[in-house]
């Protein structure tokens, strides 16, 4: 298959450009671009691909591989079977573009900032990358949870974060930093700022901040896990946000699971520049026992997550822990294969991330309203699962105007339509 990367930062360089790579044998890297003119020309030399500083470019020059990059072209002919989209900010734009000019595309979460980004997008050659979903202690433990009795034996499902910078996380890496001259990047600033606008309105720049960076940047990461496991939020009953002097901040969350039973959830994801290492758990529990997953920094490659089973026999408590190197990426690259060469649905498409988007709304939505924050656009109501057109506007507000303290919590239950 032939694949082009868009977009060649941290996590093209420490994850895409070396699985791409030892799997040879299914891929081959056509078309590298970046922003930043000499990063791009660096990878596409290192990896035998043309280079662009264009997206769009690269994508017209899909017909035909070595017409138009700044390298000349890589080897062999022919062009693009399907993109990467590894781009910072929201990827809808350039996600539209590469389906409608036929490609199959695989675009790193989130997909969106806002629904009206995704309104009438043809979602039959797209594929979402969250990774976790395709860990196998994550596939294992979707397994002993069936075994359990299914996501409505499920009592309360908790992931905690601690999130240390991403500098700490990638001192072994040796990452090389684009630096695409400022008006190259301003369009795309711009777009990102129309869909903020879109979605939450003229709000404050934290609020703003805390929906693309925190909720839709990390957060999705649980969002997608809950919504493997059990199925999106029924309800969000609180959030909390603090300190007000720090971002990003600590999130917590709570409310109820899919009405299929009676189980609740709490998420805090916590960001602590100096924390030693990067922790999630995410632990399920039941009648029966409990399931826990710990899951290490994304970054390093083939470190396993453990899965912890406890559970009864007899008059005996049974812990079985599973441990496998296969690497997430890895796996959800295979997919991808499959989704093209097969017809193997994803596990994440448009609609679980339209799914993940509408969640994260109403996270943002029910902290703004706690916080006295006004807010427009598509959550200026509750927000439902079908894109609407966007609709700009509302009140600006300053940071000031979240509350005394900036912290704060939300605690009125609104269920989803």
């Amino acid at each position: 298959m032939n694949v082009g990367i868009a977009g060649l930062g941290v996590i093209a360089q420490a994850v895409y450009l070396p699985l791409l790579a030892r799997r040879r044998d299914l891929f081959r890297i056509a078309a590298v671009c970046d922003l930043d003119r000499d990063l791009a020309e660096a990878v596409g030399r290192e990896a035998g691909a043309t280079a662009y500083d264009d997206p769009l470019a690269m994508l017209d020059g899909a017909g035909g591989i070595g017409g138009g990059g700044l390298n000349g072209g890589g080897p062999g002919g022919g062009g693009l079977d399907a993109v990467l989209v590894l781009t910072p900010g929201s990827h809808g734009p350039l996600v539209r573009a590469a389906l409608e000019r036929g490609l199959w595309v695989l675009a790193e979460k989130p997909l969106a900032y806002s629904r009206a980004e995704l309104d009438g997008l043809p979602g039959d050659r797209l594929m979402v990358g969250y990774m976790k979903q395709y860990d196998p202690a994550s596939q294992r433990l979707l397994e002993a949870l069936h075994e359990a009795g299914g996501p409505g034996v499920v009592r309360h499902l908790d992931a905690t974060v601690l999130h240390p910078s991403e500098d700490s996380q990638l001192l072994f890496a040796r990452v090389r930093r684009g630096r695409p001259a400022p008006e190259r990047i301003a369009p795309y600033a711009e777009a990102d700022e129309e869909a903020l606008t879109a979605a939450l309105g003229t709000s404050s720049e934290r609020l703003r901040r805390l929906y693309a960076e925190v909720v839709l940047g990390s957060l999705c990461h649980e969002l997608s896990l809950m919504r493997l496991f059990t199925g999106s939020p029924d309800t969000v009953d609180h959030v909390a946000v603090w300190p007000a002097d720090a971002f990003p901040p600590s999130v917590e969350l709570s409310g109820t699971l899919p009405a299929e039973g009676s189980g609740r959830y709490g998420v805090r994801w916590h960001h602590l520049p100096s924390y030693p290492a990067y922790h999630e758990i995410v632990t399920l529990h039941h009648e029966h026992g409990s399931m826990e997953l710990r899951f290490p920094s994304p970054y390093l490659l083939n470190a396993p997550t453990r899965l912890t089973v406890a559970c009864r026999v007899g008059t005996t408590e049974r812990t079985i822990v599973h441990e496998d190197v296969a690497e997430s990426f890895e796996r959800q690259l295979l997919a991808f294969h499959r989704f093209v060469t097969q017809d193997e649905r994803p596990l994440t498409g448009l609609d679980g991330a339209l799914e993940d988007i509408v969640t994260a709304q109403r996270i943002v939505h029910r902290y703004a309203r706690w916080a006295g924050i006004p807010i427009a656009g598509e959550c200026a109501g509750e927000p439902t699962g079908a894109p609407p057109q966007a609709t700009a506007g509302g009140a600006d507000s300053s940071d000031a105007e979240e509350g005394a303290s900036g912290a704060g919590h939300a605690e009125e239950r609104v269920s989803r339509p």
